[in-house]
């Protein structure tokens, strides 16, 4: 059965978008479901900074809706984003990639996907990416690319060359981002199982259509994309 999909989502639980960093979700998960069950998910992967979201109210919820809430984490590695899906909480005790490669080794469930991996913001993977591509089992297609330039060619192309999955993800801060990109996945069911295991597999198509540039969305990651390399060249050049 084809499930449309939607595995990188932050809400107001985030961690850091409560404070430490200038993306702000303004709503809760209960209205993330909400919205992912207007715009016809099947599942939904909800992945907070550096924690693993276990109010089991929320899952209660989605299985309400007849949608797999499936739990995650954007972990930071080495201060580089790594995505974690179907994670166990104690992902969340993660700060190296010989870390990673421990919880990889004793939670064979979670899927390990690279989160834009080469946008500039500081967070990207960049080389580590092919350096630890052992670590992968998937490789994010970002919402944010435009007609005239392709900020996920690079990704693509090594997921090709390593036979990685490429899924599209919405990477949501805002609600109104959650539909923007997505993949519809085909699975024997919308299970966390099942819908893990076709990834893997492959069995992945994926809506991303270019993202407006002049959209106020856009420019606000800009603007703090920005921001946030302005303040680190402040942070070396004080060191």
């Amino acid at each position: 059965m084809k499930l449309k999909v939607n595995l990188h989502f932050h809400t107001q639980d985030d961690i850091e978008d409560r404070g430490i960093s200038t993306m702000v979700a303004d709503y809760d998960l209960f209205q993330g479901i909400d919205k992912a069950k207007e715009l016809g998910f099947d599942v939904l992967a909800v992945t907070c900074h550096d924690f693993v979201t276990d109010n089991p109210g929320y899952y209660d919820y989605a299985r309400e809706l007849g949608i797999n809430l499936i739990r995650g984490v954007e972990k930071r590695v080495e201060g580089k984003d790594v995505l974690i899906l179907n994670a166990a909480k104690t992902a969340e005790e993660i700060r190296t990639f010989d870390d990673l490669k421990s919880y990889r080794e004793t939670n064979p469930e979670s899927l390990i996907m690279a989160p834009h991996p080469f946008f500039d913001g500081g967070y990207s993977l960049g080389r580590k990416l092919v350096k630890h591509i052992d670590l992968f089992d998937a490789i994010e297609c970002s919402w944010f690319h435009f007609k005239l330039l392709d900020l996920n060619a690079k990704a693509c192309d090594i997921a090709q060359r390593h036979h990685l999955p490429f899924i599209a993800t919405s990477d949501a801060h805002d609600l109104s981002m959650l539909g923007q990109s997505y993949a519809f996945v085909d699975a024997r069911d919308n299970s966390t199982e099942a819908v893990l295991a076709a990834i893997r597999t492959g069995n992945v198509l994926n809506v991303s259509p270019p993202a407006r540039f002049w959209s106020k969305y856009v420019w606000s990651i800009i603007g703090k994309t920005m921001l946030g390399v302005l303040k680190r060249g402040r942070r070396q050049k004080n060191h």
